[in-house]
């Protein structure tokens, strides 16, 4: 049985991990432990975790995992939109390039920020986990209000060619376009349940890096 070791950026994150990923990958000899970055630790030792404040927590959550891996993968789980400017990859990004190049090139320059090593594979969910509820035009609508509002939110699902694509602009990103319909809509809360119903075979097929991500999960499994 082979383990991946997953820095995840919150509780949500974490509800997804193993309510969504861990049982599909289970069924191929893969364990997911998820562990949720520290955002703070106090002089007693208290971690406050949850959300990228800074590169510094990240770095150094990323380094401890990968300071004694053993045999497991070392990956991460962690917003694209929002990422702190000091990010390496962030400042040389191109502005013309799609979405998905600029997310890799950012993706591929943690890599060698870390030291480029084989068991590390950086992930940043574009533009943020919310995106992957934009799979599907009713399950969050009827998760959250029984529908209400179907129509726009199914707008707001085919406003880009896929749901990762949705804009990552403060009053637009995915997120910020879901509470505009649904203000009644909790990450924590609603975020791994609706992925759940949903399905993983949805959001891969609709979700390009997602799937790239996941397809990278799968050669490990099987190698």
């Amino acid at each position: 049985m082979k383990r991946v070791l997953m820095l995840v950026e919150g509780q949500t994150e974490e509800g997804f991990v193993k309510t969504v990923l861990a049982p599909e990958f289970l069924g191929r000899d893969l364990i997911i432990l998820p562990t949720i970055l520290v955002t703070k630790r106090t002089k007693t030792g208290l971690a406050h975790k949850g959300g990228v404040t800074s590169f510094a927590k990240l770095e150094g959550d990323v380094r401890r995992l990968l300071r004694n891996p053993g045999d497991a993968l070392v990956t991460t789980l962690i917003d694209y939109y929002g990422l702190p400017q000091d990010t390496p990859g962030m400042s040389t990004r191109i502005a013309h390039r799609t979405a998905v190049e600029r997310v890799q090139h950012v993706e591929t320059a943690l890599h060698v920020h870390f030291g480029a090593p084989r068991n590390f594979l950086p992930f940043l969910a574009l533009h943020e986990f919310e995106a992957w509820l934009l799979s599907c035009t009713t399950t969050l609508p009827q998760d959250v209000s029984g529908q209400g509002r179907g129509k726009d939110f199914a707008a707001i699902c085919s406003s880009a060619d896929s749901p990762e694509e949705v804009n990552e602009q403060p009053q637009t990103a995915p997120s910020k376009r879901i509470l505009g319909l649904y203000p009644e809509f909790r990450k924590t809360l609603h975020g791994p349940i609706v992925a759940q119903k949903i399905g993983l075979a949805l959001m891969r097929r609709k979700c390009p890096h997602l799937n790239a991500w996941l397809t990278r999960l799968e050669e490990f499994a099987a190698i």
